[in-house]
């Protein structure tokens, strides 16, 4: 049977994505630093659909555990998905390094330290899937969130350049770009409803791009025009703007 490893698996997106992979009859690896929560995730989706799923401890930016966690991995996946991430405190950042530290290596160091494990198996097998959950904050930097979206803007560039590496080797990289969605990552955070999309809605975008090898969604895919609108503005314009 097939595997599915999920980083950052307690997300709200993740847990969605677990169990559109789950329905497939995708055996899970569900991994993230908070095991209490992840072994009910694992049970409940091992119940309804079947199939086999373990809660497994990983840190994204404890590095030096990374070779040692794939390595262990048995049987190894076939698709890796890694939706772990921070938004932190913006202005928190902005005055203490150590925070501003924690947003970036969250979700650019410590991301990309296990996806290049998982890289060098499947380029070295021949086969497997790699989706990495970015975000559209890494299109335009904005006063509100820079150091998360420059983060997720170094994300997207990893990926792509992934996927360039692994062209016609039987690896396939897909790059996901989630504009405003309902997860605790935005509890006290005041998001217009109709851009607003729930976890099971992108999770079912992510698993219907895949199945068809998409490399690039935005999710909802209207963040796609958005972001572009966005883009277009002349810097001088863009930054009198206060969004």
């Amino acid at each position: 049977m097939k595997y599915c490893l999920i980083i950052g698996a307690g997300s709200d997106i993740a847990k969605a994505t677990a169990a559109k992979f789950a329905a497939a009859g995708y055996n899970l690896h569900l991994a993230s630093r908070n095991l209490e929560d992840l072994k009910k995730t694992a049970s409940d989706l091992a119940i309804r659909h079947g199939i086999k799923a373990e809660a497994l401890f990983l840190d994204v930016l404890q590095y030096e555990t990374h070779p040692g966690f794939f390595a262990a991995l048995d049987p190894k996946p076939d698709v890796v998905i890694a939706a772990a991430g921070l938004l932190g405190d913006q202005f928190a950042a902005e005055k203490d390094p150590a925070h501003a530290r924690l947003i970036m290596e969250t979700n650019y160091v410590g991301v990309i330290s296990i996806l290049s494990e998982s890289a060098n198996h499947f380029e070295a097998r021949g086969s497997g899937s790699i989706i990495g959950i970015s975000s559209v904050a890494g299109e335009r930097g904005r006063k509100k969130n820079y150091f998360y979206g420059s983060a997720k803007a170094g994300f997207t560039a990893f990926l792509s350049g992934l996927r360039q590496r692994m062209n016609g080797k039987g690896v396939f990289i897909m790059s996901v770009q989630p504009g405003f969605v309902r997860t605790k990552m935005l509890d006290g955070v005041e998001t217009p409803a109709p851009l607003t999309a729930t976890p099971d809605q992108v999770a079912q975008q992510i698993f219907t791009a895949w199945k068809k090898r998409k490399p690039v969604i935005f999710t909802p895919p209207y963040w796609r025009l958005i972001m572009g609108v966005m883009k277009l503005f002349p810097e001088k314009v863009f930054q009198k703007l206060n969004f």
